[in-house]
């Protein structure tokens, strides 16, 4: 089993665990396969990441990597942005999300 975000999910998978959105509906169970469809379906209702059958998958809660973007840009970047967010909860998912999506907007957008 890995938690996998929704970014790098591969059509095929199969769902370790029931998916559900913010309010507890289920959107898919558990041994579902998950089709390109799927992925649309879970970011309507903003689910950002799955578990995924499978030991062979790279456990990365975070997000996708950013293997092109210099580190320091990144860090820099990252603490940029949570200044701007000072008075968000960063554990809540779609705030956690923002965070990513922002910060590497700004690291590879940086002169």
């Amino acid at each position: 089993m890995a938690v996998v975000h929704i970014d790098n999910l591969a059509p095929g998978m199969v769902l370790s665990r029931n998916v559900c959105d913010r309010s507890g509906r289920m959107l898919l169970p558990t041994g579902a396969e998950l089709t390109e469809k799927h992925f649309s379906i879970f970011r309507m209702w903003g689910v950002l990441e799955v578990e995924i059958v499978g030991e062979g998958i790279a456990e990365d809660a975070e997000a996708p990597q950013h293997e092109e973007v210099d580190p320091e840009l990144l860090r820099q970047a990252r603490a940029e942005v949570e200044r701007l967010f000072v008075h968000n909860d960063p554990e809540h998912p779609a705030v956690k999300e923002l965070l990513r999506l922002c910060t590497e907007r700004r690291a590879t957008r940086a002169p």
